[in-house]
């Protein structure tokens, strides 16, 4: 037993398409994502450092790479079918659970396994780099779906994807990384030209109201 398996799968992250089963102008894949979610953690990592906080680096990095790895075990779950009932969100993640467990019981080497166990657990947690990993997640996934809205994909689930991603970052506002996010960057996002920046802009600026 050696590291060959999990080694080899990480090519199986090129192929597990993002939101699957709708109309898509640019396809993203769970390898890309977890590569911009890691740049992104990145970047929010700075910026709390910044403000006098104190960011564990190596972890942030092991939760922002490796958070969507056991997608590869159940593929990329529709964003408004993972999150329909609570107990369907557990009972997924449940799912996940086992299948990881067995994985690194049964693939990764002894020496290696409690660190892949770390790894590949939930990174989302109460910590300072769990939470900045939950604003990473969602900032990537407020791109795709603005990305989409941008060029004029008529599918409505791009809207509500962007709607609940913002809805989830605007949780977390009290961080100093969502704070410079909403002062600084989404306004520089939707000020790109586009046909239905209007409506965007309107429902961003609701958004942000609710979440006040």
């Amino acid at each position: 037993m050696g590291m060959n398996q999990f080694l080899q799968s990480l090519s199986d992250l090129e192929t597990i398409d993002r939101a699957p089963g709708y109309f898509k102008f640019e396809q993203h894949s769970v390898a890309a994502h977890s590569f911009k979610v890691a740049e992104v953690a990145q970047f929010l990592g700075d910026v709390e450092e910044q403000a006098g906080h104190e960011v564990n680096w190596r972890l942030l990095y092991e939760k922002s790479l490796n958070h969507d790895y056991t997608e590869r075990f159940i593929g990329d779950i529709k964003t408004p079918v993972k999150y329909a009932t609570p107990q369907l969100r557990q009972m997924l993640a449940d799912v996940e659970s086992s299948l990881t467990a067995n994985f690194i019981e049964n693939e990764i080497p002894k020496q290696f396994q409690t660190a892949y166990t770390r790894r590949l657990g939930e990174g989302k947690d109460d910590t300072l780099e769990g939470q900045i990993l939950s604003v990473a997640d969602k900032v990537d996934l407020l791109y795709e779906s603005f990305g989409e809205i941008q060029k004029g994909n008529p599918e409505p689930v791009f809207t509500e994807i962007y709607r609940e991603s913002l809805t989830t970052i605007l949780k977390f506002k009290q961080m100093a990384c969502v704070q410079y996010f909403l002062a600084e960057v989404l306004p520089e996002m939707l000020a790109a030209d586009f046909s239905d920046r209007q409506k965007l802009a309107t429902l961003t600026d609701n958004l942000l109201k609710q979440g006040d």
